[in-house]
């Protein structure tokens, strides 16, 4: 599994390559002219207290924060996908995985995705981040260890772990959920301690059970789905 990370993936969009995705889907042209309005010629400035800085003007990228952007995203890469029945890409906005089956030692197809992902990447303007992306290796053989060639994405060797979050999952090199439930188990208790302090200030008990369905049981960020 090949994790990758963007840099700013949002801020890279580009509008005119966006109006011929959503065109090349089936949207009236009309609505792809409105999206491509709305995402050039931003003016944008930046506050802090009574002081803000010049106003500039972005002609690409969506804007952070807007439920439009990752929407926008998910159509922009819409066309980033598996080339072999043994690879296959999970996308979530811009968390990208790339999983691929290893079978008699042939790491061709795997390896091939891997490239022509960068390669798409490249044309469609999006800058990975190798620092920040990572390899995790699952192999449930119980015959001797096998060695994987390293991954290299721009001259860079891919750092290999044995663990890696993914949309709010600790994901182990055994498949174990040891990792996961103990981290979580580790925040419940860290927030139990911040619900008993609530407690001791006496708040009353609706208080105390919104924190605790809020911060514990439903806590945000760690219900993604893999799907």
């Amino acid at each position: 599994m090949l994790f990758f990370d963007y840099s700013s993936a949002f801020n890279t969009i580009i509008p005119s390559l966006l109006t011929t995705k959503l065109e090349d889907l089936g949207l009236h042209t009309s609505l792809c002219y409105w999206i491509s309005n709305f995402l050039t010629d931003r003016p944008q400035s930046v506050r802090v207290g009574n002081c803000a800085s010049s106003t500039l003007t972005l002609s690409t990228g969506a804007p952070q924060g807007c439920v439009l952007s990752p929407l926008l995203y998910s159509l922009y890469t819409y066309d980033c996908t598996a080339t072999s029945s043994s690879t296959i890409i999970v996308k979530f906005a811009d968390d990208t995985a790339v999983m691929g089956l290893i079978s008699d030692n042939d790491e061709r197809a795997y390896l091939e995705k891997i490239k022509h992902l960068e390669n798409w990447c490249q044309e469609n303007t999006l800058l990975l981040n190798v620092s920040k992306t990572k390899e995790l290796i699952v192999d449930c053989s119980k015959k001797q260890e096998r060695h994987y060639q390293h991954v290299r994405i721009s001259g860079t060797t891919v750092e290999r772990v044995d663990s890696f979050r993914y949309l709010g999952v600790h994901i182990s090199q055994d498949l174990s959920w040891s990792r996961h439930t103990n981290s979580l188990a580790k925040k419940a208790h860290q927030r139990l301690y911040h619900l008993r302090c609530l407690r001791d200030f006496r708040l009353p008990f609706k208080v105390l059970r919104n924190f605790y369905t809020c911060t514990i049981e439903h806590p945000h960020g760690e219900h993604h789905s893999l799907v």
